[in-house]
């Protein structure tokens, strides 16, 4: 077959595609948004009709799926670590409904928190919904265990989830692409109260997924993506999970690594390799990328009976992406020789783009928020977040997605005045329209701001669900037509804007002001289009 040179995510989807998917869900969210923009732009899914568009939050996508499950076809669902918290409702039942087709959630945890609020690991939601996990230490491993997964997910009806990590997702290499599998046909579920999730089938439901864990450790212990491999020294015994054996490799390029190593890419835990390398060694170092997951349950596992390092003993960083330069010390080897940075390389802090609307929208509500003081702007997840940095200085807060109107909300209650939300288009049709809905049945005294630039910017300009919508969902919602205003975010309009701005502030009652002019880097395109 075909050699590609593919990111960890591009990967991913050509194995999804490889292996018979008719449809992929999900919404953009960095390190995991190439996954399902290689889908949309595939030759191989446009000729098989494949359904590839962009959910409007996780949760959908996490739905949807579901129902291609359903259905009897195979599925793929995308999104990042704190995506799947928002997903976590349909998720975790999803362990107990099962699966028909196959179904693989795809999620791209973050460590180091590069374009993230948190650092998560979606290993605690596979032992949690007791789902079975992959976890790849390569690009090739990434294609392949596609395949493997969804044949797991058919076999054992249930659900798969996929954890990559940002360096993963992120990085190119050569990948042999195996044999392309056909679409499943349409067929329903053989029991016909499987996804009834009633208290007297839920429970039913439950016991056979607490039953079916032993079958799928026997699976983690015959899989080919969980190996041990002898070692001379038994002194220490390393496990190394998923990007972590990677990087165990990466340090023994000299030398065969004389310890022995146990790797772990598949999960529930591989019980009898654990024993094993547990009777064999004085000592065992857990490497993984992201947070001390396995070192916590062999901690439980093993009753805190033998000497084990890791995160939580401070042998690796307990925050921060794990890296060959933090492993090669905890192995006790001699560091590699570093040079200096150049001063011209040096990081510099982000900034909205020249010509971004938003600039102009900041500029005006700082001028008429200036006599109220600062600590009364609540802003949410988006390019407009930098509206934090100076010179700005606008905005207060920044939790998860759709947070500034509840806790504008929360802040108007507890007597806060003005109280001000700054959310985006594609953000607020995440999850910012049930905070409005809140906000008006409360009438609650808000203004909220929908920074509307007709694309979803800080992920790769995807479409945003609410595009020529917002203003109908305001008023469907119960706003009052006289307080919802579009205005252009522009240094001419300025003097305009401020009024508005300060008029809706008078206001007692939920006001939403629309700033819309097109990301400076879509404006060029969309005039051609015109």
């Amino acid at each position: 077959m075909d050699k590609l040179l593919l990111l960890g995510d591009e990967a991913v989807a050509q194995g999804a595609l490889d292996a018979g998917i008719s449809g992929a869900y999900g919404y953009p969210g960095t390190p995991s948004t190439e996954i399902f923009e290689y889908v949309q732009k595939s030759n191989q899914a446009a000729e098989r009709n494949v359904h590839r568009t962009w959910s409007a939050n996780e949760k959908t996508a996490m739905e949807e799926a579901l129902g291609m499950s359903y259905s009897g076809k195979r599925c793929i669902v995308t999104m990042k670590h704190v995506g799947l918290n928002v997903a976590a409702d349909p998720f975790v039942n999803s362990g107990i409904t099962g699966a028909n087709g196959g179904i693989v959630v795809a999620v791209a945890d973050d460590p180091s928190m590069h374009s993230s609020q948190n650092e998560q690991d979606s290993r605690h939601y596979g032992n949690f919904a007791l789902v079975p996990v992959f976890e790849p230490s390569n690009q090739q491993e990434a294609y392949n265990m596609m395949a493997d997964a969804f044949e797991l997910s058919e076999k054992y009806k249930t659900p798969v989830i996929l954890r990559l990590v940002t360096r993963l997702s992120h990085s190119r290499s050569g990948i042999i692409r195996g044999e392309i599998q056909k679409e499943n046909e349409l067929h329903l579920p053989d029991n016909p109260m499987q996804f009834m999730l009633l208290p007297a089938t839920a429970r039913v439901n439950y016991k056979n997924l607490i039953e079916k864990q032993t079958l799928l450790i026997e699976e983690a212990e015959k899989s080919k993506y969980n190996e041990y491999h002898e070692g001379k020294d038994k002194s220490l015994g390393i496990i190394a999970c998923g990007l972590g054996y990677n990087y165990v490799k990466e340090n023994h390029v000299e030398a065969k690594c004389e310890y022995p190593i146990l790797k772990i890419c598949q999960y529930p835990l591989p019980k009898k390799y654990i024993t094993k390398m547990v009777n064999e060694c004085d000592e065992v170092l857990v490497v993984e990328d992201g947070m001390p997951v396995v070192e916590d349950w062999l901690r439980g596992y093993l009753n805190d009976c033998h000497a084990i390092h890791g995160r939580l003993d401070g042998t690796l960083p307990r925050y921060g992406e794990l890296n060959p330069k933090t492993l090669r010390k905890a192995l006790n080897l001699e560091p590699h020789p570093i040079k200096e940075m150049p001063v011209i390389v040096r990081g510099r802090p982000p900034e909205l783009c020249k010509g971004c609307p938003h600039r102009d929208t900041y500029n005006a509500l700082n001028e008429v928020m200036e006599k109220y003081g600062k600590g009364h702007v609540f802003s949410d997840i988006g390019c407009y977040t930098l509206g934090f940095l100076p010179p700005f200085d606008a905005i207060n807060t920044c939790v998860d997605m759709g947070a500034s109107i509840s806790m504008a909300v929360g802040a108007a209650d507890a007597g806060l005045f003005p109280s001000v939300a700054v959310i985006g288009d594609s953000t607020f049709g995440h999850s910012g329209m049930t905070p409005l809905l809140d906000a008006v049945n409360s009438k609650a005294n808000i203004v909220a701001f929908i920074l509307d630039n007709g694309i979803i910017a800080m992920t790769g300009m995807q479409d945003s669900a609410v595009t020529g919508k917002i203003e109908d969902i305001c008023l469907g919602i119960g706003v009052e037509k006289e307080h919802i205003h579009v205005i252009n975010p522009l240094k001419s309009h300025h003097e305009e804007n401020v009024k508005i701005i300060q008029q809706e502030i008078d206001y007692n009652g939920v006001s939403v002001i629309i700033p819309r002019r097109p990301c400076i880097h879509i404006a060029a395109k969309l005039r051609k289009k015109k």
